[in-house]
């Protein structure tokens, strides 16, 4: 096959078969901009390998597979971020007209989190997302990531007053 044939037949898996693999991906990762993104590389991988001379037998069950590679990828880059990127930006927080202390008494309660609730946290406020995608994102059911907010809220209020942190 030639790589003008090669490419008709990626651009033609893009056109019949993207929204598939961007609700697959989508379903795995509870994140549209990340779905999205692991979609474009998805079918840049499938260019590549067309041109390369890989001929799947299954054109969609082949996309599928390469976008769970993707996605494995994907979830190897999530662990190795820092667990809790808001903690890191509390140093922000002057800039915004907060006391130097707030700051240093929120990055500390922050920190004093358990890990689950504080993902919760940060998803919830920081990053705007609904329940149901955190669920979905950290593998539990949307009344465990309901709960773990509460909880994670409660426990945030009671450091910040411990540490003379008061509204």
């Amino acid at each position: 096959m030639s790589d003008t044939e090669a490419d008709d037949l990626a651009a033609d898996a893009f056109r019949r078969h993207r929204r598939q693999v961007y609700r697959y991906l989508l379903r795995r990762t509870g994140h549209e901009a990340d779905a999205e993104d692991l979609t474009q590389k998805v079918f840049a991988d499938a260019a590549v390998a067309l041109r390369a001379g890989t001929r799947p037998d299954s054109l969609l069950a082949w996309l599928y597979a390469v976008a769970e590679r993707r996605f494995v990828d994907y979830v190897r880059r999530l662990k190795s971020r820092p667990e809790a990127p808001f903690v890191d930006n509390v140093a922000d927080l002057r800039d915004l007209d907060y006391d130097n202390a707030v700051a240093k008494g929120l990055r500390a309660a922050m920190a004093s989190l358990p890990e689950d609730q504080r993902r919760v946290i940060v998803m919830k406020l920081f990053e705007g997302r609904a329940f149901a995608e955190i669920a979905r994102s950290l593998g539990v059911s949307e009344g465990a990531a309901k709960m773990r907010f509460s909880r994670g809220l409660a426990r945030l209020r009671d450091e910040l007053r411990e540490r003379g942190v008061e509204p």
